[in-house]
């Protein structure tokens, strides 16, 4: 049967092998992915990022198990800022999510940035819908961290939870780098720790400096499982937000992301530098990196 019709009926082992084809971005990736965008489009797709430590990985593997037993099938990429081999265990806590493995209902992934910044890898996007064809109806993206480059998870989920903790000073420059304004929801983790409710005025208080809605604050403690069942509420009430509108537009991310990786290296900041120096005109530069990016394709790329 081909890889694509094993996928579709729910065979594991076919999607294992089909995220590594993609991942490593090989034609017959390419190839199997074509085959199953038709079958996209249908899983809830939730962000987690937060600063080293924020207990990301207890959180996800707490919604893991809050999805689980509300029956629903849930698909997981955990990325490391390098090894793709890790599965994060040497990084932090993410270990505690291998009690999920020998679920069939629960496929993890980790996958490597490799260097890439904004938090996620380059192919991030890819085995998003590879998961959502595959019928996976909720799938998990924990991001490396939080910085200010850092926020690309919003352009790729449908709802994005920032994870920050009392006591922390990396959350206080999160709120400052702006990071709040990527949120769907804020989550105050290990709330049961002193300056929990420092944080929560300090969130508000930033909150109250950005116009126009603002995410709410649910605070939980993942490692004991406490106001887990809220969050699963609150992001069910934003999930309707996520629809059309959301998918729409992290396909035309993708595009965009697509475009400019398929550019020869150096090409962009090349025609950059000799705009700035009046070497050339933007206009001219557009049409030479156009041209470059033909050329790429055509040339089998």
């Amino acid at each position: 049967m081909p890889l694509a019709e094993l996928i579709l009926s729910g065979d594991i082992r076919a999607l294992a092998r089909a995220a590594t084809l993609i991942e490593a971005q090989t034609a017959a990736g390419r190839e199997l992915s074509k085959q199953l965008f038709p079958a996209t489009g249908k899983a809830l797709t939730i962000g987690v990022t937060g600063a080293p430590g924020a207990g990301k990985s207890t959180l996800v593997n707490s919604l893991i198990a809050a999805y689980r037993a509300a029956e629903a099938t849930v698909g997981v990429i955990a990325v490391d800022p390098s090894s793709p081999y890790s599965h994060g265990a040497l990084l932090g806590d993410r270990v505690r999510m291998l009690e999920h493995h020998a679920d069939p209902g629960v496929f993890i992934r980790s996958m490597a940035t490799r260097g890439r910044l904004g938090g996620l890898a380059a192919t991030t996007m890819d085995l998003v819908l590879l998961l959502d064809a595959a019928a996976r109806q909720v799938v998990l993206i924990e991001t490396v961290g939080v910085g200010q480059d850092e926020i690309d998870i919003a352009h790729l989920a449908g709802v994005t939870l920032v994870v920050l903790t009392p006591g922390a000073g990396d959350d206080i420059q999160a709120l400052k780098a702006g990071i709040l304004e990527v949120a769907d929801i804020i989550v105050i983790n290990k709330a049961d720790l002193p300056g929990t409710d420092r944080l929560h005025e300090q969130i508000r208080e930033a909150q109250s400096l950005i116009p126009g809605d603002q995410a709410p604050v649910c605070k939980v403690s993942a490692l004991r499982n406490e106001g887990i069942a809220r969050l699963t509420e609150i992001i069910e009430t934003k999930k309707h937000a996520a629809n059309t509108e959301t998918w729409e537009h992290r396909l035309r991310m993708k595009l965009r992301d697509d475009l400019l990786s398929d550019l020869p290296s150096g090409a962009l900041a090349r025609h950059a530098q000799s705009v700035s120096e009046k070497m050339e005109d933007p206009d001219s530069a557009i049409m030479a990196l156009k041209a470059e990016l033909l050329k790429q394709r055509t040339n089998g790329h």
